[in-house]
């Protein structure tokens, strides 16, 4: 595993793809501060240019570098349920480079529990992953699951099934009260019981 984490580690600083996995499903990797490697991404899944990335993360000062306007609770959040299952968005700050927010005044946080997919973060700094199929097909909750036609756009593909294949629930900050976007993995009882500061939590 280690000789992999090396070698995506390299592709990824050269602007290539790479396929890493995650706790929901496996995902296809990019710098997120090269524009190159960004557009490839776009192109190599034939994702709309329109539809925004997360950023995903190794740290919370990451997150606090990209963002801005935090809430108060934040850190407890972060420290509650990341690495984990849960997107969180927040207003971008003039950090975050306009290929990721594409004109939108938000941006998502990802920060991955798979310990092989933290060890490449880490290693690379910001990175964007959405799942890794191609847009309209489903998402390979296994390795089995990933087509040839993505697996061609991909330097390499890095293989560990520790997956549970639940989506990540998406929790939106800049709303008040709070938004879940999208129900996932983590529970709107299990958040309000963790973070009780957050208050409310409209779905």
């Amino acid at each position: 595993m280690e000789n992999q984490i090396e070698a995506a580690v390299k592709a990824l600083k050269s602007g290539e793809l790479v396929i890493l996995p995650t706790e929901t499903v496996y995902g296809i990797f990019a710098d997120a501060t090269s524009q190159t490697a960004v557009e490839r991404l776009y192109a190599a899944k034939g994702r709309p240019t329109e539809k925004a990335l997360n950023l995903n993360v190794a740290s919370f000062a990451t997150v606090l570098k990209y963002s801005k306007h935090q809430p108060e609770y934040l850190e407890k959040l972060v420290n509650a349920f990341l690495p984990g299952p849960l997107t969180i968005i927040l207003e971008a700050s003039n950090a975050v480079p306009e290929w990721i927010h594409i004109g939108k005044t938000t941006v998502g946080f990802r920060m991955p529990s798979v310990a092989a997919t933290q060890a490449v973060i880490k290693e690379v700094g910001l990175l964007v992953g959405p799942s890794a199929n191609l847009t309209g097909e489903a998402s390979p909750v296994y390795f089995a699951d990933l087509s040839t036609a993505i697996r061609e756009k991909a330097a390499l593909a890095v293989k560990d099934d520790t997956l549970h294949g639940l989506d990540t629930t998406i929790l939106d900050l800049t709303q008040s009260p709070a938004q879940i976007l999208r129900q996932g993995a983590i529970s709107r009882a299990e958040i309000l019981e963790k973070v009780p500061e957050i208050g409310e939590i409209a779905y």
